[in-house]
């Protein structure tokens, strides 16, 4: 998976993902249901180093592959979507793309 542009680029829409949904669904919740703050700190930051290697990985694939706009736009957008980037791979697998 990781030998490719596309893969490199589903790998870490995968991680960042995983990261909001976290950030989103149990630091959050543990910040204000607990009072926990450093749970939000903790995974923001975390959260945040995926996304600017996300937003890498989304400029990799694009310049490698030719990628047309909709698909560099898309990914950037599904960032900020809860479950959007697994919405966008299972599209991007049905793809031209993805048999770089």
């Amino acid at each position: 998976m990781l030998k490719t542009a596309i893969g490199k680029f589903r790998f870490m829409g995968f991680v960042e993902g995983i990261s909001l949904l976290v950030l989103l669904f149990i630091a959050m919740p543990l910040k204000y249901g607990m009072d926990i703050p450093q749970a939000v700190t903790i995974v923001g930051a975390l959260h945040g180093i995926f996304f600017i290697l996300y937003i890498f990985a989304i400029l990799y694939a694009t310049m490698k592959v030719n990628w047309a706009v909709k698909w560099g736009v898309s990914a950037v957008a599904v960032a900020f979507v809860p479950f959007g980037n697994f919405i966008l791979d299972y599209y991007l697998k049905k793809s031209p793309y993805i048999k770089e």
